[in-house]
């Protein structure tokens, strides 16, 4: 990783710079600047994502906090234990089983279409989790981030 200080009056600049705009949204070259530099620094990948593609720019601001003080986020970056995680994933596949059953017995399939040759192939795991413990799935090799908070089983 580059200077932290470099990156942090960079990514000041461009919050600066996202905030000048009438609708934050439309800062199109500075949220891929902000994503740049973002990719540098040692955040969740996911978390990054989330922020950038959503175009967040309270989130982007705590995700820069975040930077300048990584000793305050440090307690919660703790591996959660492998029940949690056994846990979690039975969770996911339930859940995963549930909405495949429900989009499978939906009626508006039209007489003359061939059917429904959609699957479910990612869902928004359960909120009872926190999203360190998706992690830890995605780092076993349980999970694959598929990208706007969806996972798929691996």
């Amino acid at each position: 990783m580059s200077d932290d200080s470099t990156v942090l009056a960079k990514l000041e600049e461009v919050i600066a710079a996202i905030g000048g705009y009438d609708d934050p949204r439309r800062a199109s070259a500075e949220w891929k600047q902000a994503y740049r530099l973002l990719q540098e620094a040692n955040l969740p990948p996911a978390r990054v994502g989330h922020v950038v593609g959503m175009r967040d720019l309270a989130g982007l601001g705590e995700l820069v906090e975040q930077l300048r003080s990584p000793a305050a986020e440090a307690p919660a970056g703790d591996k959660p234990d492998a029940d949690t995680c056994r846990r979690a994933l039975k969770a996911f596949r339930k859940r995963l089983s549930l909405t495949v059953l429900d989009e499978e017995s939906k009626l508006g399939h039209g007489p003359l279409s061939k059917g429904s040759d959609a699957s479910v192939a990612a869902i928004v795991p359960p909120d009872e989790w926190p999203a360190a413990v998706w992690d830890e799935l995605v780092s076993q090799g349980k999970l694959r981030y598929i990208g706007h908070g969806f996972y798929e089983l691996a």
